[in-house]
């Protein structure tokens, strides 16, 4: 009655459905086995993490965050791999800070310099289309992805998208209650009242695309 359409042959479904597991039935195999060993007989294992750290169902800013672990935490918890094993944890991460959906951004850019920032760096979801919030970098988060992924390094990406836009700014810290604030608050309380404390640095002009 919703979708005006007519009723599904379920015998027809069953037997179809069967006739596939068939098929997949070959390559099921325990993931988590399979990957504990290749890295006990020294093959290099690469995880890749989905999302971003302030989308982790405990580290993100719950309740705008998504159903599990976005970050190192998830490999233990996704993989049934030991965290021990791990030897390297690197985040890539853009040279301005993006959103999409509801929850706190403290530096998100309103009016033309944001949507200036979405066009230049087709900041549009890439599922779903939908237009992505933009803003500036964000120190604070940055170092509280860092923490709690225990990061060995960084990889920025996107530099060449701040071509053009002059003096750029740079979030150091949230004013709070008259209080600078460095480290990333636990309540989301606290992201609806602040004001964010930016070091302004030089742009540049020239485009940079494949420097």
């Amino acid at each position: 009655k919703v979708y005006g359409q007519s009723l599904q042959d379920c015998d027809d479904l069953v037997e179809r459905t069967l006739e596939m597991a068939k098929r997949l039935a070959p390559l099921i195999v325990d993931g988590g086995a399979m990957v504990r060993s290749a890295y006990r007989e020294g093959k290099r294992v690469l995880f890749e993490g989905a999302q971003g750290t302030m989308l982790d169902l405990d580290s993100g800013t719950f309740p705008f965050v998504t159903s599990s672990w976005t970050g190192v935490a998830g490999i233990a918890g996704g993989t049934g791999m030991s965290p021990r094993s791990l030897d390297r944890a690197l985040a890539v991460t853009k040279a301005y800070t993006t959103r999409v959906g509801e929850g706190p951004f403290p530096s998100e850019l309103h009016g033309e310099v944001g949507e200036r920032l979405r066009a230049a760096g087709n900041e549009y979801g890439a599922t779903t289309g939908r237009p992505r919030r933009c803003g500036w970098f964000d120190v604070v988060l940055g170092r509280f992805s860092c923490d709690v992924n225990g990061l060995d390094g960084i990889f920025l990406t996107n530099l060449d998208v701040l071509s053009g836009f002059g003096d750029l700014h740079v979030v150091t810290g949230y004013r709070h209650d008259g209080q600078v604030l460095t480290d990333f608050p636990g309540e989301n309380s606290v992201l609806d009242d602040l004001e964010v404390v930016t070091e302004v640095l030089p742009g540049w002009e020239e485009d940079i695309t494949g420097v």
